[in-house]
């Protein structure tokens, strides 16, 4: 009896361990996957700034026109779509909503692109990539629960957002060092955060899900890199 139960307790722990592995692979296949489409998405970004960046005629015709407010407006209405729509698309939808949005962006910052020099530009990219991936990587691997700091990032956000509409009408320089500032800081603590988040997420959803929660994921973090980008560009950028 004894030799039987000894077994049975055998048997349950490599069943767990196997589990435990089978987690392990998925999770990482799946943060794979998450990357891959944020990698793709700031390559279509990057691409279409820059080659709207380099026409004199395109961005004439974007920020000369009316149309400057279709580009600054439609990323947004992009990420609430697919916010609330993603889970209920095809994986292949989603896909093509997310590229489309980065394409988008692209539009909206090859702004950037003729204010700053390339130089600082390349500087600022690499640094912001070099934080977010120190970031990204302590939110995959803490065992310290980071969901307390999402509702206070998010008011901090939300004031974020409010101070930069007042300085919309301020143009006060040192209200924008400390949005800049700010926005950093939030941004930084955000990408360990959503990071967790979508670590987390795995667990829950079902593999129908992972291929569309994957996406959802990409366009956290994208958000997360293009804002903390665009904040130290503020700081580090030298303009032409």
């Amino acid at each position: 009896m004894r030799d039987y139960t000894k077994r049975n307790v055998s048997t349950l722990g490599d069943t767990a361990q196997t589990q435990a592995v089978e987690y392990d692979q998925g999770l990482r296949a799946h943060m794979l996957r998450v990357y891959n489409h944020m990698g793709i998405g700031l390559a279509i970004t990057g691409l279409v700034a820059m080659l709207v960046a380099g026409s004199q005629d395109a961005m004439a015709l974007i920020f000369g026109t009316p149309l400057r407010w279709v580009v600054m407006l439609a990323p947004l209405g992009f990420v609430l779509f697919l916010s609330f729509k993603v889970m209920s698309m095809r994986e292949s939808t989603a896909k093509i909503v997310f590229y489309t949005y980065a394409a988008a962006m692209g539009l909206s910052l090859s702004a950037l692109l003729v204010v700053y020099t390339g130089e600082s530009i390349a500087r600022t990219f690499f640094i912001s990539a070099s934080v977010f991936g120190a970031m990204s990587l302590y939110g995959y691997t803490t065992k310290k629960d980071l969901s307390g700091m999402g509702s206070f990032l998010f008011m901090g956000l939300i004031g974020l957002i409010l101070a930069s509409v007042v300085n919309m009408f301020m143009e006060s320089s040192a209200l924008q060092f400390a949005i800049s500032a700010i926005g950093v800081l939030i941004f930084v603590g955000l990408t360990a955060y959503d990071t967790q988040k979508i670590k987390e997420t795995y667990y829950t959803i079902g593999e129908q899900y992972a291929g569309r929660a994957a996406i959802l994921g990409a366009l956290s973090l994208y958000l997360d890199f293009i804002n903390l980008f665009i904040y130290m560009l503020q700081f580090l950028g030298n303009r032409e």
